[in-house]
């Protein structure tokens, strides 16, 4: 049986649970399935692996060529973009 963890858990692990259905009915067939290995998982593609370790890469690439300055600058204006759609 697989365990269900979120995405974000383990940056190395790629593999993400289908989504489930809204529908009491289908939510109750959708877990017989799992249950009884008659709806499998699917692997990666080799595509979605290498673009799951670029994007690992990227945010800490960005963070680390910022200056102070410049990250205090990213973040206020991020911050009134969020009060600007609020208020």
């Amino acid at each position: 049986m697989a365990v269900c963890t979120p995405s974000w858990h383990n940056a190395a692990m790629t593999t993400k649970t289908p989504k489930r259905p809204r529908d009491t009915n289908q939510h109750a067939k959708f877990v017989l399935d799992l249950a009884t290995g008659e709806n499998e998982e699917r692997e990666p593609s080799p595509k979605q692996v290498n673009a799951s370790r670029r994007s690992e890469k990227g945010g800490s690439a960005r963070a680390n060529s910022l200056s102070p300055a410049e990250r205090s600058e990213i973040a206020r204006l991020a911050a009134e973009a969020r009060w600007k759609k609020s208020g």
